[in-house]
């Protein structure tokens, strides 16, 4: 039994989706789709950079989309294998705008507007150089919550990714982040500040909250295929309102991924398939269970391959 997983921001590389591009006209038609929606060449961003442009969050959003969306669609359309027959669909933070859209609960054209309004919205939530991110490692989870709760009153700091056992992603403002990085360092918690512009999936998001309520509210929802495995929940969703809401509420909530893949294991899923530029899921799967079969599918030799 397989489940799809979709990647997030960091999977990014100039180049992705590219042998696809050039070799099959329903990725030309998707890329062309993107720049008409867009109102500007996301598909040339994509193929030939500059890199720094595409790392952009505002970027980097509908284009890791846009490369998982063609895959997705090549292994359909050009393979005739029927991916809508996994147990469940996830995504890792905007990975899941590519779950929702894959399984059918949102248009390509709708989930692209919306990653490129996102990526804006993050942003510009916090003044740059305020807010970071810091990737704490080899530390358990009950571990860096206890020392965050019990520094409250001196920083404030949220646990913004869950990301496997031994890795956790935490975001706050810079000045909060370095009294933080005292505490681990005198514990000899291993920890690496992030090169991201702004601190992603915590309450100092607020201002993105409103202003993607607004957009998401706008969209229509239609009834998906599959069952998603929500971020916020770490728990199965089929019903559009509440997946609505929840796509609402991940903005500023912690990244349950650990939790999710250890929920579709626990529902007999015993393969992960991950599909978008990258390997970065694939590692986090073997990191949270080294038993279950992990593909990772970003060329046309991997999809080749694919059994399930």
């Amino acid at each position: 039994m397989f489940s799809l997983i979709f990647p997030g921001q960091g999977s990014q590389i100039v180049g992705m989706g590219k042998e696809f591009y050039e070799k099959y006209d329903l990725v030309k038609k998707l890329f062309n789709e993107a720049d008409d929606t867009l109102k500007f060449s996301l598909s040339e961003m994509v193929l030939n950079g500059p890199k720094d442009e595409l790392d952009l969050t505002i970027n980097t959003q509908p284009a890791i989309f846009l490369v998982s969306f063609s895959i997705f669609s090549v292994i359909k359309k050009e393979f005739n294998k029927d991916l809508n027959q996994a147990k469940y669909f996830s995504g890792h933070s905007l990975g899941e705008y590519s779950a929702l859209s894959t399984a059918g609960y949102l248009s390509f054209s709708d989930t692209i507007k919306l990653l490129r309004l996102r990526g804006e919205a993050m942003q510009n939530a916090v003044p740059k150089g305020e807010g970071g991110m810091l990737a704490v490692l080899g530390s358990s989870i009950i571990t860096i919550e206890k020392i965050l709760e019990e520094n409250q009153n001196k920083f404030f700091v949220e646990i913004a990714n869950d990301n496997s056992e031994g890795q956790l992603v935490l975001s706050g403002k810079n000045d909060d982040l370095i009294k933080l990085i005292q505490i681990l360092k005198s514990r000899g918690i291993k920890n690496i500040k992030l090169p991201v512009s702004a601190p992603f999936h915590c309450k100092l998001m607020d201002t993105a909250t409103k202003i993607m309520k607004e957009e998401i509210e706008k969209v229509n929802f239609m009834d998906g295929e599959n069952a998603l495995i929500s971020n916020v929940t770490a728990d199965e969703i089929t019903d559009k309102n509440r997946l609505k809401s929840l796509l609402i509420e991940q903005i500023e909530s912690r990244v349950r991924w650990r939790e999710s893949i250890l929920k579709m294991i626990n529902k007999g899923v015993n393969q992960f398939v991950e599909i978008g530029p990258g390997k970065v899921l694939s590692g986090l799967v073997k990191r949270i269970n080294k038993e279950v079969k992990v593909d990772t599918i970003n060329n046309q030799g991997d999809i080749e391959g694919l059994k399930i």
